[in-house]
């Protein structure tokens, strides 16, 4: 159980390492408008200053998982998850896509169970 964790805390981190690169490259790009559903080239390039902006804060949670684990830290860890799990939560709820909850919060309320599990003997 131990490497279970770190390793799905990595594979969290490069995912929101792989969102800051779409949001913050890619988004008026195809590839981007393609990801993201957009509407058109034209919508893509009125957005790209808010997108980048949102890809910057999708590297901070990437970054403040990497750092929990560095610290070996999982308090700050199960602060950084649930913040992504929020995150989740409203970016499907806000934008009415449920694929948003399943690629981005439900990795991370796997580990976080699993963490539980492990730490606090339930």
């Amino acid at each position: 159980m131990d490497i279970l964790i770190p390793f799905l805390v990595v594979l969290i981190a490069i995912e929101h390492i792989y969102f800051m690169y779409l949001e913050m490259f890619q988004w008026t790009k195809p590839k981007g408008i393609k990801a993201f559903g957009l509407k058109s080239k034209v919508f893509a390039e009125e957005t790209k200053i808010l997108a980048a902006n949102q890809g910057l804060y999708n590297g901070f949670l990437a970054a403040g998982l990497l750092f929990s684990l560095y610290l070996n830290d999982y308090r700050l860890l199960i602060f950084f998850l649930i913040c992504i799990i929020i995150a989740g939560i409203y970016g499907a709820y806000s934008t009415k896509k449920q694929k948003l909850f399943y690629i981005q919060a439900v990795p991370s309320i796997i580990c976080l169970l699993i963490i539980i599990l492990r730490f606090y003997n339930f």
